[in-house]
């Protein structure tokens, strides 16, 4: 009897703590995946600001964007809504094509 409550106690546990690793994962243990986003790195490099709503983002990672301050670029980017936050995996010079007819004021 003794090593039967054992037995069932010792399976409850794995059941247990296999469910709380799927909750986890579906919670944000995994990263979003990658998206594609244009717009503007702030002149400091520390924000984004989105082209398509104008929403700014705080960038976890400002050291993938040293150079492009101030530029208008396509982001490559894992996207936290929750945290208003964006981890820059790759970017690229957004095209002049998106670009003209602004200066011509």
């Amino acid at each position: 009897m003794k090593r039967a409550s054992t037995v069932f106690f010792a399976l409850v546990l794995l059941v247990s703590l296999t469910a709380l690793a799927q909750d986890s994962m579906q919670q944000g243990g995994s990263s979003p995946k990658p998206m594609s986003i244009t717009g503007k790195i702030s002149d400091d490099g520390k924000t984004f600001t989105n082209d398509k709503d104008g929403k700014s983002w705080t960038i976890v990672n400002p050291d993938a964007v040293k150079g492009h301050e101030g530029h208008h670029v396509v982001l490559k980017a894992h996207v936290y809504p929750d945290k208003n936050e964006v981890h820059v995996i790759s970017l690229k010079m957004a095209g002049d094509s998106m670009n003209k007819g602004s200066s011509s004021y």
